[in-house]
């Protein structure tokens, strides 16, 4: 673990960009000596880099401090319903590699087996150097997955395996790095916080639409899973299905909706799964899709407002831009027909990450781990 002081830094700079040493000591409350102190360890580390002086003010010119790329590289693994993926990220959030493999149904031991497979190929694309500077190894999947084979299209024995298996461990026991795992919904949030781009608000609800939708909760600029890590589970939450009647998110805002559609017309759903740039986006049945989907993350946004006063409401997925910005618009066309009285109605925007959020997530697992602070303390330091 590294020292509190420390890990403030990082995550100022993380989140602010280049600072010099002046503006960090403003910002941490700490001495001017203390900031110089920890700065030339970062440095003499290769965590934190100098960039080019600032000159034009009266006396010597600033030097700003910014993360290192090198500085730390991170491996996150993305299971998903129709795909599993591993990217490699620098401690910047880049990323330097990746290996993707897409299956009818997730196991427990072909997770295990890819993870493995894959973990081995990404470190070996590395210099020894840099090698040296793996930080660990995230895991963002469903939480109980044995109880989507249904939904999922197969047997339920097929999936029953995952009720027992401890995919972290075998993992973890297979490599020498510390590995963490996180729901998946909750670790696309958790990337956007960490690597997304543009200011945030410091409240605001998450909406991940993938083979099934998911979401996360943002409170005090830190996300929010609660006690059994499940929190902001907005795929449960009941929307109307359409016919007078009510339904889950899950079942109107998901991806599986728009396959099972695709198929009932008779078209390859491939593509869907393959990557978002192959969607062919103005097909009917993605336009159906849209709408029912616009109108189950209104009535969802309304609800969840309704109890947290957020002001914002983010929307991201394994979705092209231009879909992504056509469901948006349309659920603020329902939003604003909505009997939203007493409510101040949350905006809504668009994530900044798409398909990357969650094995970015994952990524950043370790990193925050060992590297940063609770998001709150910057709004103490600010």
């Amino acid at each position: 673990m590294r020292a509190y002081n420390e890990r403030l830094v990082l995550t100022i700079l993380r989140a602010a960009g280049p600072e010099s040493k002046a503006e960090l000591a403003r910002m941490t409350g700490l001495s001017a000596q203390t900031v110089s102190v920890i700065m030339r360890k970062l440095e003499s580390e290769g965590l934190i880099e100098r960039c080019a002086p600032l000159r034009g003010k009266v006396g010597q010119p600033s030097v700003p401090m910014r993360l290192a790329p090198r500085g730390a590289i991170s491996f996150g693994l993305k299971v998903g319903r129709r795909s599993v993926e591993m990217v490699m990220i620098d401690f910047l959030g880049q990323i330097l590699g990746r290996v993707h493999r897409i299956h009818a149904y997730p196991t427990p031991d072909a997770t295990v087996a890819f993870a493995e497979d894959a973990l081995q190929r990404l470190l070996a694309s590395l210099d020894p150097p840099l090698r040296a500077r793996a930080a660990g190894l995230g895991i963002a999947m469903p939480f109980n997955l044995w109880s989507w084979a249904r939904a999922i299209g197969v047997p339920e024995d097929a999936m029953a395996s995952w009720r027992d298996s401890d995919v972290r461990s075998e993992i973890a026991a297979r490599c020498d790095l510390p590995v963490f795992l996180q729901n998946d919904a909750s670790s696309a949030c958790g990337a956007e916080l960490i690597f997304g781009s543009g200011r945030k608000p410091r409240d605001f609800l998450y909406f991940y639409i993938g083979f099934f939708v998911g979401g996360g909760v943002v409170l005090n600029g830190s996300l929010y899973t609660g006690p059994t890590g499940n929190a902001g589970a907005v795929g449960s939450m009941l929307v109307p299905d359409g016919t007078g009647g009510f339904a889950q998110l899950i079942d109107v805002a998901s991806l599986s909706g728009l396959e099972k559609a695709m198929l009932r017309a008779g078209m390859s759903t491939n593509a869907l799964w393959q990557s978002p740039d192959g969607w062919e986006a103005d097909n009917p049945a993605v336009s159906r899709w849209l709408d029912d989907a616009a109108v189950g993350l209104a009535h969802a946004t309304v609800a969840a407002a309704s109890v947290i006063d957020f002001d914002t409401a983010l929307i991201d997925g394994w979705l092209p831009i231009a879909v992504r910005a056509r469901l948006i618009e349309r659920a603020q066309e329902v939003l604003a027909r909505l009997d939203t009285s007493g409510l101040a109605p949350p905006e809504l925007r668009a994530g900044t990450l798409g398909p990357e959020a969650r094995a970015l997530g994952a990524a950043s697992l370790p990193l925050s781990e060992r590297f940063l602070v609770d998001q709150n303390a910057l709004l103490k330091a600010s």
